[in-house]
């Protein structure tokens, strides 16, 4: 293992051929390989070079890491409703927070955060009169 090690020269990119790149890509688009084994059975030592042929090179989408997350179209009805009814409690319980808070504030410190739409609306009307 360790004669392996230090036999091993540094290479650049140049020195692989564009067939040798278009095979590396192939097997691992087909699914032979994930990229990082494909550097480890090729002993390509850059840790993205068989990533940046993938996106030069290869035929799928490689710009960005692919996510597992369950698609919020394949919930199922029963999902989807528990889903909006926790969204809401949140979204209710959230507000009464803010409503405290502002109550607070308007006690404390005699602020007036709340405006009072109707009493402006009147007195607008008022002055067109």
């Amino acid at each position: 293992m360790e004669y392996q090690e230090l036999s091993r020269k540094n290479r650049s990119q140049k020195d692989y051929t564009l067939c040798f790149k278009l095979s590396v890509v192939s097997q691992v688009e087909k699914g032979g390989f994930t990229y990082k084994q494909a550097q480890k059975h090729y002993g390509i030592q850059g840790r993205s070079t068989v990533l940046v042929w993938l996106r030069r090179y290869g035929n799928l989408d490689w710009r960005k890491p692919s996510t597992h997350t369950m698609s919020k179209s394949k919930e199922t009805p029963a999902q989807k409703i528990k889903r909006l009814e926790k969204e809401l409690s949140d979204e209710k319980l959230k507000n009464k927070v803010l409503n405290t808070m502002i109550e607070i504030s308007d006690g404390q410190h005699g602020t007036q955060i709340r405006k009072k739409y109707l009493s402006l609306q009147s007195s607008n009307s008022k002055k067109r009169d």
